[in-house]
C-alpha cells in the first residue's frame, strides 16, 4: 500500500498541483462561459440555469460580496460552479476574479489532493484488510449523501414552490413585477 506521501502513485506535492490545474481550467471556463452567456443565453443550454432561483441567489451573493465569495465558494458543493458561472455574467474584472480564483482553487486542490486522497487511501486499505468492512462504510457514505442530497433537493423546491406562490400572488394583486 502507498504511503501517505502519495496520491494514485503520484508525490502528494505533484497530486496537488494536479488537482490545481484542473479547478483553475474548470473555475475559469465556468468564469468565461458566464462571461459570454449574457448576450446569446436565449439560444443555449445555458439559459435554464441563469433563470434559476438558485442561480439568481449566486448572482445577487456574488454582485454583494465580490470576489471574496467566488474564493470562498471553492469550499462548498455547488455553489462554487454557481458562483463561478455568476462572477462571468457579472463580468467581474479579471483583476478580481482571478486571485479570487487562485485562493480558492488552491484550498480546493490542498482540500481534495490531501484530505479526499487521504480518504480514499483509508478505505483501500480498509478493504485490503476486510472487504465488507469496506463496502458498509462505502454503502453507509453514500447513502448519507444521497439523504444529504434529497434533503437539499427538496428544501430547494420548498424555496421555488413559496417564491413562485409569491409571484402568482402579486400578479394577482396587480403588482409589478421586476
Amino acid at each position: 500500500m502507498e504511503s501517505f506521501d502519495t496520491a494514485f502513485g503520484l508525490p502528494l506535492p505533484l497530486a496537488v498541483a494536479l488537482f490545481y490545474v484542473v479547478v483553475l481550467l474548470r473555475g475559469g471556463a465556468t468564469y468565461a462561459a458566464g462571461r459570454g452567456a449574457r448576450g446569446g443565453v436565449g439560444r443555449t443550454r445555458l439559459k435554464a440555469r441563469l433563470e434559476s432561483p438558485r442561480f439568481r441567489r449566486a448572482e445577487r451573493i456574488v454582485e454583494r460580496y465580490g470576489a471574496p465569495v467566488v474564493a470562498a465558494s471553492f469550499l462548498t458543493v455547488g455553489f462554487q460552479t454557481l458562483a463561478n458561472l455568476a462572477a462571468g455574467v457579472l463580468r467581474m474584472p479579471l483583476l478580481a476574479y482571478l486571485p479570487a480564483l487562485a485562493v480558492g482553487g488552491l484550498a480546493w486542490a490542498l482540500i481534495w489532493g490531501v484530505v479526499g486522497v487521504a480518504t480514499y487511501e483509508a478505505v483501500a486499505q480498509l478493504a485490503m484488510r476486510s472487504p465488507v468492512e469496506a463496502a458498509i462504510f462505502v454503502v453507509v457514505l453514500v447513502g448519507v449523501l444521497v439523504v444529504i442530497e434529497v434533503l437539499n433537493i427538496r428544501r430547494q423546491r420548498r424555496r421555488d414552490e413559496v417564491t413562485l406562490a409569491e409571484v402568482v400572488e402579486a400578479e394577482r394583486a396587480g403588482e409589478p413585477q421586476a
